[in-house]
């Protein structure tokens, strides 16, 4: 072979060699990039993954309840307290999540009556989580059950009809509470509602507005009244209802479509009020002015403002709490 024919193949295998090389920074940058995007998204992902997790427990506790139905119709015959095993059960299941996932603690449960009625009223996280832990531990610990009002748009969800009915939530029409309580059940309310939900956020201010139906609802059931709060409930979830595109939303259509992120570990403690028993003496807006102050006095002793998710998750690494 001559020199000009040894000298073409030599330069063929060095461009050969030199467009691999190119390929092969060119695929190291593209695994680069893909590893930088993963860095940076992954978090995002999770934290916005996690409300769907609790939809998936709730679908699946929806799922037990259906099972257990078909199981046990035989029985339901002969017995007039059906569904209190699947309440049992499922209470059990989300007093042991309460308690892997936020190391749940709830203190007050003595002020809880055993027997008779009771308007329980509560401040309203993003995802009211807390709340299932509260009733929960009711069923476990007090032996009966807690009914509860929610929003109409609940009801509307498809698959929860037999979820609501089994865990006695109901709308909340005043004559409806009125009837619960005077029938001597424990009722659980949050005067906030979705309003709330959406547009408090880690500074807690309570969202109530002029409300006192839930007021009126205690005067004319003649029941005490006991508030509640959970410390970092709003560190658990967050809600991006605070910004003006989903407020307007909301404002406009009654759209309660705001994205929640969260279901971070975080320490969550309920703390239960005193009492306010039944005074006859005074009207709807005053004892409603009176359980928002109860319910502040909580948040301003057990929550420190603004809420932090890192100092929250530290908590969970505390063996007592202390309080402000």
């Amino acid at each position: 072979m001559s020199d000009s024919g040894n000298q073409s193949c030599l330069l063929g295998a060095e461009d050969t060699f030199s467009f691999l090389v190119c390929v092969f920074h060119a695929w190291e940058d593209y695994l680069s990039v893909l590893e930088y995007l993963l860095w940076v998204f992954t978090p995002l992902a999770v934290v916005f993954i996690l409300p769907f997790v609790i939809v998936i427990l709730i679908y699946l506790s929806i799922l037990f309840l259906h099972v257990y139905k078909r199981k046990n119709q035989l029985r339901e015959a002969y017995c007039n307290n059906l569904w209190d095993g699947a309440r049992k059960t499922l209470a059990t299941l989300w007093d042991g999540h309460g308690a892997i996932w936020h190391g749940y603690e709830i203190h007050g449960m003595e002020k809880i009556p055993d027997q008779g009625a009771a308007l329980i009223v509560y401040y309203h996280g993003a995802i009211p989580i807390d709340y299932y832990y509260f009733l929960a531990n009711v069923i476990i610990q007090k032996g009966r059950p807690c009914h509860s009002v929610a929003d109409h748009l609940l009801f509307k969800i498809p698959g929860f009809k037999l979820l609501l009915e089994v865990f006695s939530v109901i709308h909340g029409p005043q004559e409806e509470c009125v009837r619960a309580l005077r029938s001597g059940h424990l009722l659980g309310i949050s005067p906030g509602g979705v309003r709330e939900a959406l547009f408090s956020d880690e500074t807690y201010p309570l969202v109530w507005g002029k409300r006192t139906g839930f007021a009126q609802v205690a005067i004319d059931s003649q029941v005490p009244v006991i508030p509640m709060f959970t410390q970092n409930v709003r560190e658990g979830f967050r809600s991006l209802g605070t910004l003006r595109f989903f407020r307007w939303l909301y404002e406009r259509f009654r759209l309660p479509i705001a994205p929640v992120y969260g279901g971070f570990p975080v320490k969550f403690r309920t703390f239960l009020g005193d009492p306010i028993p039944y005074d006859s003496n005074i009207n709807a807006a005053e004892l409603a002015e009176k359980v928002q102050r109860a319910v502040q006095s909580l948040i301003d002793q057990h929550q420190q403002i603004p809420g932090n998710i890192l100092r929250a998750l530290l908590e969970r690494f505390h063996s007592k709490h202390k309080e402000r």
